[in-house]
């Protein structure tokens, strides 16, 4: 594995312009620890991930059931990791978190579908908007685009950089493979 050519920043070399961050959510993970090479863009980042990640239409569980899938089609084994862990943590089973990653039934596959559609059309067909909108609400539609929008773009980073799985996660991960 080589080195990647912005790893994680740790606390000794934190950014003076980020350092009321280092406490919270951005110095939690090496996601946000390599978000952190760029102060402006993770400062920024910020009010969005509260949305997406605490204030969400969809809901702690349907959020992240979006996110597995998302992490799935985009290939980022820090995301996937990292949701499992997270889903195993709201009480989601193994079998379905990993029927996200195949073709699960009922809203789950609704789920996969409308994902699955982002990814391969870049649009919700209206046949998938109407049926997430009857089920969940027009909010839920708007953050579901948001939120595959959202990992997308830290899948990118991540897959860019070669950010490493946080040790607790990938320990996690490596005692009860999903």
């Amino acid at each position: 594995m080589t080195t990647p050519s912005c790893p994680p920043i740790s606390d000794e070399n934190w950014p003076a312009d980020i350092a009321d961050m280092k406490t919270g959510f951005a110095g939690a993970l090496n996601v946000y620890r390599t978000m952190a090479h760029h102060p402006a863009l993770l400062r920024a980042w910020a009010p969005l991930r509260q949305h997406i990640v605490k204030d969400s239409a969809l809901g702690a569980v349907r959020s992240e059931l979006v996110i597995l899938r998302a992490a799935h089609r985009i290939g980022s084994a820090y995301e996937w990791a990292h949701h499992v862990s997270r889903a195993r943590a709201l009480g989601i089973s193994d079998a379905r978190i990993r029927g996200m990653s195949n073709a699960p039934d009922g809203e789950d596959g609704l789920i996969a579908r409308a994902v699955d559609a982002l990814f391969d059309e870049a649009r919700l067909p209206s046949h998938i908007e109407s049926a997430i909108s009857a089920a969940m609400g027009q909010h839920a539609v708007f953050d579901l685009m948001a939120t595959v929008g959202f990992y997308s773009v830290l899948g990118y980073i991540l897959m860019t950089y070669g950010t490493p799985i946080d040790q607790g996660v990938a320990d996690e991960i490596a005692a009860n493979p999903a």
